[in-house]
């Protein structure tokens, strides 16, 4: 595999009916990344702004695989401590039931033994990542939520899904009352052409297959970001939307390479999910 070259482009919208964009993104190769600042706690905007904060210390930086996931977790546990402290001195200053949290997830280029470029993809919580590879959309993130929880225990089927109630309830997340483990996935970029990091304001108001449509009708990924918000906020816009969009160009397969082959392996040095 040959160095590749990466185009990106990002957008975010306060949707229709909230009154403070509690979104923030990070575009900072090799790092990209969305939190969306939980609206059911204090100060979402202040909690996804520490996130971006931290990660963007990483940006700038080559990283081996191994490397990389030991970065982004001495990240997440700065994210959290951070938090932390946030919530402490506004408790202190006399806001005693004072507490915020966020989502993350996020996506880092690093390299695998034999320098061939892969994607760490990183998530808490219910913004999602996406992978398009040969023309197919594809979710790569597992959504750390109520409803997902029901849906893997059979109490909920996968169509009844988008009309839960508490669909919006959020199981794992930096701050609140704790962090909640993240979950790390490997993929050699020649299975991800293009990615798409976004917040549940996109996910949740535009289906996969209007999702997949808008990513293989537009070329830029500026655009593609722009139009899958603003088809968020046309369906309803009943929250932040925000959509980070990264295509990998340049590059060049080797035929000796076997991606399948070097994903199974990384997942087993990692630890990470298949």
């Amino acid at each position: 595999m040959t160095q590749v070259e990466l185009h990106h482009g990002a957008t975010t919208d306060v949707g229709r009916v909230r009154e403070q964009n509690e979104d923030a993104f990070l575009v900072a190769p090799p790092v990209f990344l969305v939190a969306d600042g939980m609206g059911g706690h204090d100060r979402g905007d202040a909690a996804s702004r520490i996130v971006v904060e931290e990660f963007a210390g990483l940006a700038e930086s080559g990283y081996d695989a191994v490397a990389a996931r030991d970065a982004v977790t001495r990240t997440l546990d700065a994210c959290q401590r951070r938090l932390e402290e946030f919530m402490a001195e506004a408790r202190a200053g006399g806001s005693s039931d004072f507490v915020t949290a966020t989502t993350a997830v996020g996506a880092f280029l690093a390299q695998a033994a034999d320098c061939s470029p892969v994607w760490l993809v990183m998530n808490l919580g219910d913004s999602r990542a996406y992978r398009l590879h040969d023309r197919r959309l594809q979710q790569v993130s597992t959504d750390h939520s109520l409803v997902q929880d029901l849906v893997e225990s059979g109490e909920l089927s996968p169509e009844q899904a988008p009309h839960f109630e508490g669909r919006n309830v959020v199981t794992r997340s930096l701050g609140g009352t704790g962090r909640g483990t993240a979950d790390f996935h490997v993929l050699p970029v020649a299975e991800a052409e293009r990615l798409l990091l976004c917040s549940d304001g996109v996910s949740g108001m535009i289906d996969d297959a209007e999702i997949e449509r808008i990513l293989l009708d537009t070329g830029d990924p500026r655009d593609a970001a722009d139009r899958l918000v603003a088809a968020a906020v046309a369906a309803g816009g009943l929250d932040n939307a925000t959509a980070v969009v990264v295509d990998v160009v340049g590059l060049v397969a080797d035929s000796s390479y076997d991606s399948e082959q070097q994903r199974a392996s990384l997942e087993q040095k990692l630890g990470v999910l298949p």
